[in-house]
């Protein structure tokens, strides 16, 4: 009869209780791993099936559809798909330490090729399941009801070894998920004994036993920081690389890279087809050609061969690092242990799994001798009255034979003799072959036997040391039998993988300019020279002109130095590439310039390891020395390159050069040093450096430029009126740094002269007021000492703009014509641009 009541319950109450009892089921019954026997239900369920049904690894291989059918009628009613790939998982190497099955057939791959259907396929527990479940009839666990109460399961396997930590575990929950590595059987036992004999024992002298992971795959890990953190608190993280070696094949042109270990669960293929990717795309240079050679030998030796052909002259471990960084040749792995431990989920360390495993030995080897006491005391009891019985053989056999039947005899045995109902039952399956005198000497050595047995048996249960004595040497006796040699070689903490950025580039000849309002470009050689290999037909934008030009190539790094002292760092090759008629990319786009920064310096290195400086030189007369190898880096942001002592300071100049020769600076108010580079001693970048000349007051630097010792060029002035003055470097004295240095231009008492740009080189811009470039012809002034008046449109102030004068470029060095071919003729392009 139906009721008519009716139960008021919010939405969310109803929603909450559902989801938490869903959540609580996925948790508990599906997903996350028992602490004791470290299986998930339909593990535990397919290995107890297999046993039940002798399914054993001494008996012939069974239809794993078989297995499968069995499991899913009687103890897993979730469908066969999920009970195969579970199936398949325990008989994979590659996935389990120690695999729990046997697979027969095709059960999949390292390449992740699906296993064969389970009609084709057979499978059986390997022998070292058999010591999961060893002792599971002697009542060591607890059964439960299966699904439909028609048959018992056992909540949990005995579990001979520490299944847990050697197989490990991965799945996602509600709310929770667990990932634990695998890790050497034989460590895992020695550590569990270890811990057993002193429950004390610290967590360091446990990872005396166990080192860290040990996957099947094998591999190289790295961060054992990580991994103690994690076999603390349950949670920590480390490294997984592959192996690898060089072949150099004889009578070849290339070396191999020889991937022989994978990372854990990475699969192979994709590994060769991302390895592959980079290849064809020219990222590796020096990297021809990946393989997979693989074959029927590696896969017996549980090993893999990925072949890189590489250049003879390549860089291998360079390549490798880039493979590193860039694919699943090395992967991060995360410990997350959660776990179900007395009816819950927690999350535990290495000492917290290990005295979950032996407390859970301790109660199936107290339940196993229990069980075997209570069999062999029934036993002794029943020898004790066959002994006896055989004492007054006649008197019995009369008695049985006077009786109506089986229970009229059991009955009158126990009342005319005083035996237990066990023995009168034992008596009268005495078999008349066995009543000879041979037989009471067997029965008397049984019982010897026995008394002795039960002793021991006893002892066990009435001393924890003798327990514990018993659970170390079975755990010893799988250790001897199943224990293998570790794979996974432990280093040290998580090495930094330092990525030549060059070997993402293929290598090519560029020509770079950098134009006076901070455009940049990249243009390939036969652009530059379609156009006719000069900078005045450089594509600029209206009014604006080339002020750095340098021949390059892609791997070199370019340096831009600002006038704050920070400088930026950047490959060539991600200078944006464009035709030398276009004005190219604004420099902001190219490196995080702020709005107040402007560049003072640009360089292209190279070779960071040439013995070559940095010279940072600032208005207020600071020059500082700095080796090249300290501005190497791959960080793209805002670097120190210098610092400045003075607030309201700001650098002038920045170049590269190297130590030998001399500098020549100019002031504003005409003033000119020269002095041996010699006397500016090497700095950090964090520092300001020396005082190159000694300004009067509110003068300040305008240029300083590298030259030589003996210097037959001479140096254009140039000064805010128009005034140009071409001086001789030599008849500037050579002197010591720090001093007033000597009057380059002269004086005037009224309107004095104001220099605003210096150069070495034949060819001079400036800018006017108008924003019109003009030619400044200085080769029409001769070298005196007096400065030549320009024409009369010359005599405007000079425009401000945020690009500062100086830089020096190589020129192209003018190649002798082949033989037969006609000479070109070339136009030589300017090597300087002022403002």
């Amino acid at each position: 009869m139906l009721s008519n009541q009716i139960i008021e319950q919010s939405f969310a109450e109803i929603m909450g209780k559902r989801f938490s009892d869903y959540a609580n089921l996925v948790i508990l019954s599906r997903a996350i791993p028992d602490a004791r026997d470290g299986l998930k239900p339909v593990q535990r369920r397919i290995l107890y099936a297999m046993y039940q049904e002798g399914n054993t690894h001494d008996k012939p291989y069974r239809k794993s559809a078989k297995t499968v059918g069995y499991v899913m009628g009687t103890y897993h009613p979730h469908g066969d798909s999920a009970i195969y790939e579970t199936m398949v998982r325990m008989a994979q190497w590659w996935k389990m330490r120690q695999v729990l099955i046997q697979g027969h057939g095709n059960f999949g791959s390292l390449d992740a090729d699906p296993p064969a259907a389970m009609r084709y396929t057979e499978s059986r527990l390997s022998a070292l399941a058999n010591e999961m479940l060893r002792d599971i009839e002697k009542d060591t666990v607890t059964f439960i009801p299966n699904y439909d109460n028609s048959a018992q399961q056992p909540a949990v396997l005995p579990s001979r070894f520490p299944n847990l930590l050697v197989n490990g575990a991965s799945g996602i929950a509600v709310g929770f998920a667990t990932e634990i590595p695998t890790h050497n059987l034989g460590e895992v036992i020695d550590a569990a004994i270890a811990q057993m004999k002193k429950p004390d024992i610290t967590l360091d002298e446990l990872m005396q036993h166990i080192k860290g992971p040990d996957f099947p795959t094998g591999g190289i890990v790295q961060g054992t920081s990580g991994i103690r953190k994690a076999f603390e608190t349950g949670r920590g993280q480390f490294v997984i690389r592959g192996r690898s070696h060089v072949e150099e094949p004889k009578g070849t042109k290339v070396k191999k890279i020889v991937i022989s270990e994978i990372p854990y669960d990475v699969i192979k293929s994709k590994l060769v087809a991302q390895i592959d990717e980079l290849v064809m795309e020219r990222k590796i240079e020096g990297a021809l050609a990946v393989r997979d050679e693989t074959g029927r030998k590696e896969a017996e030796q549980k090993k893999v061969r990925i072949v890189i052909d590489i250049r003879k002259d390549a860089d291998e471990n360079a390549i490798l690092n880039y493979l590193y960084k860039n694919t699943d040749l090395q992967i991060y792995y995360n410990y997350n242990m959660n776990v179900i431990h007395e009816g819950t989920i927690r999350q535990m360390g290495l000492k917290e799994l290990l005295a979950a495993y032996i407390d859970h030995q301790k109660d199936v080897v107290t339940r196993r001798t229990q069980y075997d006491l209570d069999k062999k005391q029934r036993r002794e009891h029943v020898v004790q009255g066959l002994i006896r019985a055989k004492s007054i053989l006649r008197q019995i056999v009369e008695t049985i034979m006077n009786s109506e039947d089986r229970a009229d005899a059991r009955k009158n045995i126990m009342e005319q003799y005083g035996f237990t109902e066990a023995q009168a039952e034992a008596i009268l399956s005495i078999q008349l072959a066995s009543l000879t005198r041979l037989d009471i000497v067997k029965l008397e050595k049984e019982l010897a036997t026995l008394s002795k047995e039960i002793e021991v048996l006893k002892a066990i249960l009435g001393s924890e040391k003798k327990l514990i004595q018993v659970i170390t040497a079975e755990l010893n006796e799988i250790k001897k039998k199943y224990a293998e040699p570790r794979l996974t070689e432990i280093q040290g903490e998580i090495e930094e993988v330092k990525v030549d950025i060059a070997m993402q580039i293929n290598a090519e000849d560029c020509v770079v300019t950098l134009t006076n309002e901070g455009y940049i470009k990249r243009t390939s050689p036969r652009s530059f020279k379609s156009m006719g290999g000069t900078i005045e037909t450089c594509g600029v934008k209206e009014g604006d002109k080339v002020r750095y030009f340098a021949e390059a190539n892609t791997s070199h790094t370019a340096l831009f130095f600002t006038q704050d002292g920070k400088y930026f760092a950047t490959l060539v090759n991600s200078i944006p590439d464009d035709k030398w008629k276009e004005i190219g990319t604004a420099l902001v786009n190219v490196i995080p310039l702020d709005k107040q920064q402007h560049i003072v310096g640009f360089a292209i290195v190279d070779d960071f390891k040439q013995p070559l400086y940095v010279y940072h030189v600032s208005r207020s007369g600071l020059i500082k020395r700095t080796a090249l190898t300290e501005y190497e880096t791959n960080r793209s942001g805002a670097l120190v390159a210098a610092k400045l002592k003075a607030e309201g300071d700001e650098f002038v100049t920045a170049f590269v050069a190297g130590e030998e020769g001399a500098f020549l600076a100019v002031t504003k108010d005409g003033m000119g040093i020269r002095f041996p580079r010699s006397e500016v001693s090497a700095t950090g970048r964090a520092s300001s450096g020396v005082k190159a000349i000694s300004l009067a007051a509110g003068d300040e630097v305008v240029a300083l430029l590298p030259t030589e010792a003996e210097d037959a060029r001479s140096f254009n002035l140039l000064t805010a009126e128009g005034q140009v003055k071409r001086t001789l470097i030599s008849a500037i004295p050579l002197q010591g740094r720090a001093g007033k240095g000597v009057q380059v231009i002269r004086k005037r008492k009224t309107n004095p002269h104001r220099v605003v740009a210096v150069t070495v080189e034949d060819t001079l811009y400036a800018l006017t007021d108008r924003n019109e470039w003009v030619l400044v012809p200085t080769e029409q002034v001769a070298v005196t000492e007096q400065g030549g008046r320009l024409a009369a449109w010359w005599t405007a102030a000079w425009k401000p703009s945020p690009m500062k004068p100086f830089c020096r470029t190589k020129r192209k060095k003018r190649r002798s014509p082949r033989k037969g071919r006609p000479k070109r003729n070339r136009t030589k392009h300017p090597g300087m641009v002022m403002r």
